[in-house]
């Protein structure tokens, strides 16, 4: 939608939403002059969420947009891999360049050799969701497991309780007792803190598990710092403490849980006094936070992704997901567990993604991308032979970076990347693609934080020859000589046919069309009044409508059926170096809070206000290895190494360390990030990320 700013005729407003992998999804609108130019974007005010203000990330959209050293024509590599030395090309060579190499290898090994690999660079469902599927479908071309997130959390939350159907953030007022578990929103969901602090005035309290002092831990009025990964350990000691003082709610557990009798063996072996020594807190810290958490009412559990980036992430989750099914908190306004908002609109899969359609082949093999390293030196048989990155970087963003970086340098792999800037991936390709930015393009989006579903304008023209996601994907079917007309489609067009199709089947969508978000922008889901507190009814999406504690659909998946905690499979321990014993401390790396993953990585402004890439590390962790604070410091494992200024800090607990992602290797005086020592096995559940389940070696590094 386009207004006219009254008393600036040759000013308008364009609505849009911001793009990136934050469940804030903001409502934007943007300033554009009578030369087109994009002068401002801001929140916009009318937003239950957004209510007039961005992040420190997106309130600098603009120079992202305009950034000088933004992609703007097709670029064909003319120096060796990752040396960055590119000549420009036309869009009808670099686009017959690709289609040729890709004819040849699909004429000698097949289309399951040609990877896509994506991610969030944006959450649109055009640009992502469609862009992610359609043409790959109809190419044959190797699925990706798009695992590196929260997969693990996905699977427990729907394991447990059915669906991700939380409340939005405006219900937080109700609450008076907030459990922030493993989650920072003050970084990672920032509109979720004007929601907390009212909360918190009006008599709500906060409390903080994480082992790391965040910004958001360092507003609450409670903050617990147990040793990583040993969450599931303290959650079941809470249910011990729960049980055994009968502050447990057992008709409500008799009446909307199954399995209970599997569930109270496994709590009956958590008492405080072992969970104290798995996870290094007080036993009276672990019976105060059980008897507030259960006499409080209603009490409300956040959780996000990071918790579920360890190898045991997944049993992690869900056992945190049973806690308020303990003390029947679930159904109750204010209470609950409040994960994400995803499932209640889940856009129509068949229109979307036109897998079972005639002309598709049948779906060749999976590939996962936290595995990427491996899959590129050899894992994947047979090998492969071409990889078109897009929405994604993972030479900064994925773990193993080293192997990454080493699999892009094959002579073998032809690789292609759309994208904005010349990232670290980027260097690597032999085709560069330029890519829109969100002002460039349109898209619908709906959020995974709140309720409201966004359509967003092109504001601006695509600067010099940039091409969307999905326009791209058409100019690739049509020089394959694919005619499905579902290939063809504008992005107006494929909108229209994914909205159709859902709103036929969810009554949420009810009075919303297409028309009127293109209007109005942004529109909240016409979810009734009765159902807006998720099971109210009692009732659970799960197959035995109750929330299970014991859930056979995991033993389908050949996981364990009933919460538990184990050790993480990287468990603190010393290592011999150079006849010197050396204890390793888990490195934590969670989000920044001026990026995105890497997205903003290279803005300097972002980059200034974000400082250094720098090592949290305790003062006794700190003394014992004759380390500063300010010096450069050398952090090591079997997978890596990379150099981060040392900051010496009691925010982190002692045995832990800390850096913030992603930042981008080029800025670095080693061409390293800290993604060179994460490690790429799975979690438990879904195939997920294990970041946070990574020993290192820190020392002062001697030049």
């Amino acid at each position: 939608m386009s207004l006219k700013i009254p008393g600036q005729d040759e000013m308008r407003v364009v609505y849009g939403s911001c793009p990136h992998d934050c469940p804030d999804c903001c409502a934007l609108e943007t300033h554009v002059d009578a030369q087109g130019r994009a002068i401002s974007v801001r929140g916009r005010a009318d937003h239950p969420v957004t209510r007039g203000w961005l992040c420190a990330k997106v309130n600098r959209y603009l120079e992202r947009v305009y950034h000088p050293e933004r992609l703007l024509y097709p670029l064909r590599r003319v120096g060796p891999k990752g040396s960055g030395s590119f000549e420009r090309i036309s869009w009808d060579a670099a686009l017959s360049e690709i289609v040729e190499r890709w004819q040849t290898v699909i004429a000698r090994d097949g289309a399951q050799c040609i990877l896509p690999y994506s991610y969030a660079g944006t959450l649109g469902m055009v640009q992502g969701a469609v862009t992610d599927t359609r043409f790959w479908n109809r190419l044959g071309a190797c699925r990706l497991e798009r695992a590196i997130c929260g997969h693990a959390a996905e699977e427990a939350v729907r394991l447990t309780i059915g669906g991700r159907l939380a409340s939005s953030p405006e219900t937080l007022i109700h609450s008076k007792l907030i459990l922030i578990w493993g989650s920072n929103p003050a970084s990672t969901a920032p509109h979720v803190m004007p929601f907390l602090r009212n909360a918190q005035r009006s008599g709500s309290r906060i409390i903080v598990i994480d082992p790391i002092r965040t910004l958001t831990a360092r507003s609450a009025d409670q903050h617990i710092q147990p040793i990583p990964g040993t969450d599931a350990a303290l959650a079941l000691s809470m249910m011990y403490v729960m049980v055994t003082e009968g502050l447990h709610d057992a008709a409500w557990i008799a009446q909307h849980t199954l399995g209970w009798e599997h569930l109270l063996e496994r709590i009956l072996q958590y008492p405080p006094e072992r969970a104290a020594q798995i996870t290094g807190l007080a036993s009276e810290i672990i019976v105060e936070l059980a008897r507030s958490y259960a006499t409080t009412t209603p009490a409300l559990l956040r959780v996000s992704d990071g918790i579920n980036r360890h190898t045991n992430g997944g049993q992690t989750v869900r056992t945190l997901a049973c806690l308020p099914a303990i003390i029947g908190q679930y159904g109750k306004l204010g209470g609950g567990l409040m994960y994400s908002t995803s499932d209640w609109l889940k856009w129509d899969r068949g229109v979307l993604a036109r897998e079972h359609e005639e002309t598709c082949p049948p779906a060749p093999r999976t590939l996962n991308m936290n595995r990427l390293g491996a899959i590129l030196a050899g894992e994947a048989d047979p090998p492969i032979h071409s990889l078109y990155v897009y929405n994604g970087n993972p030479a900064a963003s994925s773990p193993n970076a080293g192997k990454i970086a080493e699999g892009l340098q094959r002579d073998d792999l032809f690789t292609v990347v759309h994208e904005l800037f010349l990232t670290e991936t980027a260097r690597y390709a032999d085709i560069i693609l330029p890519a829109t930015s969100q002002l460039e393009q349109v898209d619908l989006h709906k959020p995974y934080g709140h309720l409201t579903l966004q359509y967003n304008a092109p504001a601006i023209a695509s600067l010099g020859e940039a091409r969307s996601n999905w326009d791209v994907m058409r100019a690739l079917a049509a020089k394959m000589g694919f005619q499905d007309a579902w290939l063809q489609d504008d992005a107006e067009a494929v909108i229209r046919d994914v909205f159709t199709a859902t709103a036929t089947d969810n009554h949420y969508l009810d009075t919303i069309t297409l028309e009127r978000l293109k209007v109005e922008g942004a529109i909240p889901l016409n979810i009734p009044v009765h159902e807006q507190i998720p099971f109210a009814d009692g009732v659970f999406l799960t197959p035995s409508g109750k929330v299970e504690f014991y859930a056979a659909q995991a033993i389908e998946k050949g996981y364990d059926p009933v919460p538990d905690w184990k050790p993480e499979e990287e468990a603190p321990r010393r290592k011999k170096a150079g006849g010197v014993t050396k204890e390793l401390l888990q490195l934590l790396s969670p989000a920044a809070h001026h990026f995105v993953s890497s997205t903003f990585g290279n803005q300097e402004h972002l980059i200034t206000k974000e400082g250094a890439p720098t090592a949290r590390i305790h003062p006794l962790d700190a003394e014992a290895r004759g380390i500063r604070s300010g010096q450069m410091v050398r952090i090591s494992n079997e997978r890596g190494w990379c150099r981060l200024v040392a900051e010496v800090t009691e925010d982190v607990r002692s045995g832990v360390l800390a850096t913030t992602t992603v930042w981008w290797p080029q800025f670095s005086p080693d061409q390293r990030n800290i993604n060179w020592t994460t490690s790429d096995q799975l979690a438990d559940f879904g195939g997920n990320s294990t970041f946070y389940t990574n020993m290192v070696a820190i020392e002062p590094d001697i030049l």
